[in-house]
């Protein structure tokens, strides 16, 4: 990510299983030491991927996070998904026999450990239904900050069209071109200010410096209320649906249904 985006956006979102967090790291290190922001002016989020689900794991997990992206404590940390793989699987589509046990109250008990040792100063969740959202307040001593979920007219949150297992047309999207024509922005733009004022916190990501750059221009002008209603004639859909965590025979979850608890 240029230096830009990290002087700019002020929430960097990371996780383990983007493979980006030394790089991010280095970056950081070098706007402290230069003095261009500080940690306290950041809000560093960072995720527990799924094969280091296990009590036991979830300390070394985020202290291999807080090595490479060189901090003291992050400010969240998220379980990426409800979803344990067996230790040593490696990305967002495991093998068959990679998929282990769910025991969220013990993964849940070992996140809050984290939270008492001052290691991140909250803790919450992604990508968890609202079943599994309250089922996990039932158990919780320390309850989630936060839940991070897809949220449309674009996932993450202009459609991922970089990534191969995401087929989206948000940014090609009818109603989003005609806002953004009419307006005289991207189509990016618009989805940007869409989920500003939806009063929701956006997430997006470019390597492109123009394009972070870009991504900013989205603060001193709205969308107004006529064209901002069409946005709701928008075909809803779960992008990262997580077809790869369900098996009918091995997996904990036997359908996507059961994965999303009918959320789908």
């Amino acid at each position: 990510m240029p230096a830009v985006g990290l002087v700019c956006y002020r929430h960097i979102d990371c996780a383990a299983l983007y493979g980006n967090e030394k790089e991010i790291g280095t970056v950081l290190k070098n706007l402290f030491n230069e003095g261009v922001v500080k940690h306290e002016d950041l809000w560093i989020t960072s995720k527990l991927w799924c094969d280091m689900q296990a009590p036991e794991d979830v300390p070394v997990a985020i202290d291999e996070t807080l090595k490479d992206l060189q901090l003291d404590c992050l400010d969240m940390y998220l379980i990426h998904w409800p979803v344990k793989l067996k230790k040593g699987s490696v990305g967002f589509k495991p093998e068959v026999e990679d998929l282990d046990k769910v025991d969220m109250p013990s993964t849940w008990k070992a996140m809050e450990a984290v939270y008492d040792s001052g290691k991140t100063r909250a803790i919450g969740v992604s990508n968890f239904s609202t079943t599994k959202l309250v089922d996990l307040l039932e158990v919780a001593r320390v309850p989630p900050a936060v839940n991070q979920v897809e949220c449309h007219p674009g996932y993450s949150p202009l459609g991922s069209p970089g990534l191969t297992f995401i087929k989206s047309n948000v940014l090609t999207d009818p109603i989003v071109t005609m806002v953004a024509e009419k307006l005289g922005k991207t189509p990016a733009q618009v989805c940007l200010r869409w989920g500003l004022q939806m009063g929701h916190c956006v997430l997006p990501k470019s390597t492109t410096e123009a394009r972070v750059k870009e991504n900013l221009d989205v603060f001193d002008w709205s969308i107004p209320e006529d064209l901002f209603a069409k946005f709701s004639e928008i075909e809803q859909e779960r992008l990262p649906k997580g077809t790869a965590f369900v098996h009918e025979m091995l997996g904990h979850y036997k359908t996507i249904e059961e994965l999303w608890d009918g959320e789908v």
